[in-house]
């Protein structure tokens, strides 16, 4: 009989961290589950303190892979040997409350066979201790949506980007290996090119606002070990890429909603710039670099943007005319580059003058 649940760990250096990752699922009271473990090459004493934990018990399996530098190999193979019903993906360095288990269970039940049911996160910092719950729907958004909706509903709620992490989201495993959803291999930030695909084909998502998922910031993760400010510059370029051929793919389709692209611009467009053309990002990473991995980007030409940019508003789209002009026309990057500095110093003095007319609420947000 296949487990309810099947939990998928990636695990390279996190031995100050699994005993207490893997004990929150040992000791949870709902015990219908599996637990497939992802090892890689680690430079501690990962690999010695998981079989000592897991040895003789045959809800957990272990399978190796190469040291590649993200989770994406360790989920992938996992939701290849997953049996169970439901996948949960835990990070070795993470955990899930106590007593969860049994109420996501309850919640599927509930609405058995959705595609998706979004959970919600206590992301909290280890060196400052502060906490945040992370949830992307509201308390009063429907009980139930197709993946449409649920893209709708969530840029009502955002306007913009939203949390994409896997972990926020229990999956059923037929709906992942049905359209081929998988992780792009040593790629960090991984979650946000999967999540965007995953919601769009999802015919069912039943948001169950559990706080299930321990979320934890330390310095060794693998989001925050490197010190150098461009080091996700090309996973980036490789996330924009990916989302715009499926934009490109999908909007071909004869019931596409056209929605839905207006969702996707304001949630990938504005993190794009930012993460190229913010000042502080033009003043620590080099013109080169920048150069280069937007070079990367737009390898195939810039057919899929224009598409997708058709809409957007008219401020967006004359952004996107200086990101090609940056791009294509050496001679004019400085440019393109004041452009975006005097862009971003309006955008900033706008803030200050909007937040001047709200009422302070007296809450920090968590630092990463």
């Amino acid at each position: 009989m296949k487990p309810f649940f099947s939990f998928i760990v990636p695990c390279c250096d996190v031995e100050p961290f699994v005993r207490e990752c893997l004990a929150s699922i040992t000791e949870q009271s709902f015990q219908d589950w599996e637990c497939l473990i992802g090892l890689e090459p680690s430079k501690d004493k990962t690999e010695e303190v998981i079989k000592e934990i897991t040895a003789g018990d045959e809800r957990f399996r272990i399978f190796h892979g190469p040291r590649s530098g993200s989770c994406s190999a360790s989920r992938n193979t996992g939701i290849d040997m997953a049996r169970g019903e439901y996948v949960i993906f835990l990070d070795g360095d993470d955990g899930i409350e106590k007593e969860s288990l049994a109420r996501i269970a309850a919640g599927i039940n509930a609405r058995p066979g959705a595609d998706m049911y979004p959970c919600a996160i206590k992301a909290y910092n280890d060196a400052t201790g502060k906490s945040e719950i992370r949830d992307n729907y509201a308390k009063n958004s429907p009980a139930e949506m197709n993946g449409i909706e649920a893209t709708l509903e969530i840029d009502r709620l955002w306007g913009g980007p939203f949390c994409p992490m896997l972990q926020l989201t229990v999956f059923r495993r037929e709906f992942l290996v049905e359209h081929g959803l998988k992780c792009v291999y040593g790629l960090r930030r991984q979650d946000s090119e999967f999540s965007p695909r995953a919601l769009y084909c999802a015919k069912r998502v039943v948001p169950l606002h559990e706080i299930y998922y321990l979320y934890r910031i330390h310095a060794n993760s693998v989001s925050n070990a490197s010190k150098d400010p461009g080091r996700f510059h090309k996973d980036w370029a490789i996330i924009n890429k990916s989302l715009f051929a499926f934009y490109a793919k999908v909007s071909r389709e004869p019931d596409f909603d056209p929605r839905v692209a207006s969702c996707w611009v304001r949630q990938w467009i504005p993190r794009m710039n930012t993460m190229w053309f913010y000042p502080t990002a033009m003043d620590q990473i080099s013109r080169q670099r920048r150069v280069e991995t937007l070079q990367d980007l737009f390898s195939d030409g810039f057919g899929n943007f224009d598409s997708l940019m058709r809409y957007a508003n008219f401020t967006k789209r004359f952004l996107g005319w200086f990101l090609r002009i940056f791009v294509r026309r050496p001679a004019l990057r400085w440019l393109a580059e004041s452009f975006f500095r005097f862009y971003y110093t309006v955008c900033k003095l706008r803030e200050r003058k909007n937040a001047s007319f709200r009422t302070p609420v007296g809450t920090d947000s968590l630092a990463e």
